[in-house]
């Protein structure tokens, strides 16, 4: 299968690298139970410059992180350190003292309530607890624009301490519950989150380039952050780092990591929970993160509220998806082959991966461009994730 992908897939990097518009730099990896079966890159670090990307390219991997802390959050389960179904503010007092927002008064004052159910961690790896963001989101940014809310991006308790969009548990919305996540990690086990990761995660899975906070050789090999503007052009955003000394670890979205690196992760999901050092997860806590967790609730797309963070975003338009633990779970099957139940999601420079553990396969694609769901960027993955199950399927046909 790996011979059968790799022309097809090198090929697609290197069009989404040359198109018109293109993107920087790509890398992809594809991986099964046992290793990798498609290693790759294309392009640049940064445009205008001579260093390559490649597969261990540092990329900041945004929400992609998610998955990482809610992994953090089923092993304090596992150990009987946290009920999902209590309230969280038993964890994080702060949580306890959230409350709903109604909309704004007449003088543009926000009108606020008490809620009527506590918040659960549960809620929180969800998606229902009631926070959004506000690029996805018109009240939170308007309370961003209005009221000086800040924005995640600042990594401080204050850009998380907004009011809820509704009473926890009634809708799903995209938002900063996984950042609470973390803080109820933190507080269960008396340590940052970087520690935690680094310890109960990164290590087992030997996944030595992740971290919140980049070392010297991680700089070395960083790409660079690209705009792209109306026109369709990309510029680098030379400054840009995510907040290398953080009032809060932020669990939604802090992290550096690799598309290597990323894979271990994945091949832990396909393994059920076993990582080359050992467990990670427990092969039930596994089946049970992957189970669809919203009911009759479903994944909604996402309004592009702030233009030049994220274009209006959906996966697969017209499809059922759900929610698991945290992932999102297509429920029937998908165009490029991914089968329903599969597991999937992204991060807003344009990260996007699948877990899909019913072939015992998965991908991980990674540039550096705002904003989300970039026609380039995105219909490249599409290509890569069709292409491995056209591989698999010549594969099992021979």
């Amino acid at each position: 299968m790996a011979a059968t992908l790799k022309a097809t897939a090198d090929a697609i990097l290197t069009r989404a690298v040359d198109g018109t518009p293109g993107v920087p730099g790509v890398a992809a990896v594809a991986t099964g139970r046992h290793g990798n079966l498609y290693v790759g890159a294309a392009g640049k670090r940064t445009l205008g410059r001579a260093d390559f990307m490649t597969p261990d390219s540092l990329c900041a991997i945004f929400s992609t992180t998610k998955a990482i802390t809610g992994t953090a959050v089923l092993q304090l389960v596992e150990r009987g350190l946290l009920d999902l179904d209590a309230p969280a503010s038993t964890y994080v007092p702060a949580l306890g003292k959230l409350q709903v927002l109604e909309g704004f008064a007449d003088d543009g004052q926000p009108r606020l309530r008490e809620p009527r159910r506590a918040i659960t961690t549960r809620m929180l790896l969800l998606h229902t607890a009631g926070f959004g963001y506000d690029f996805f989101n018109a009240h939170y940014q308007r309370l961003a624009a209005e009221h000086g809310q800040p924005s995640v991006i600042t990594a401080t308790r204050a850009a998380l301490e907004t009011p809820l969009l509704f009473d926890p548990g009634e809708q799903w919305e995209y938002g900063s519950n996984i950042d609470w996540a973390g803080l109820v990690v933190e507080h269960i086990t008396g340590r940052r989150l970087d520690e935690v990761f680094a310890e109960r995660i990164f290590a087992p899975l030997e996944m030595h380039d992740s971290a919140f906070m980049l070392t010297a050789d991680m700089r070395e090999r960083l790409a660079t952050l690209h705009q792209r503007d109306a026109a369709g052009q990309l510029t680098p955003l030379d400054d840009f780092i995510l907040p290398q000394a953080p009032e809060v670890f932020m669990g939604g979205h802090g992290l550096y990591s690799t598309a290597l690196d990323y894979a271990k992760f994945i091949r832990m999901w396909l393994n059920d929970g076993e990582g080359p050092g050992g467990w990670v997860l427990k092969p039930e806590t596994v089946r049970m993160a992957a189970a669809n967790g919203l009911g009759g609730l479903k994944v909604k797309g996402l309004p592009g509220i702030i233009p030049q963070l994220s274009n209006p975003a959906e996966f697969f338009p017209g499809m059922a998806k759900s929610w698991g633990l945290t992932f999102m779970i297509n429920d029937t099957d998908a165009p490029t082959g991914r089968p329903a139940g599969s597991l999937a999601w992204a991060g807003l420079a344009n990260l996007y991966y699948w877990i899909d553990r019913k072939n015992g396969i998965g991908g991980f694609w990674a540039t550096q461009i705002l904003p989300f769901a970039d026609p380039p960027s995105l219909n490249g993955y599409l290509e890569f994730e069709t292409a491995v199950y056209q591989a698999l399927a010549t594969y099992r046909r021979s």
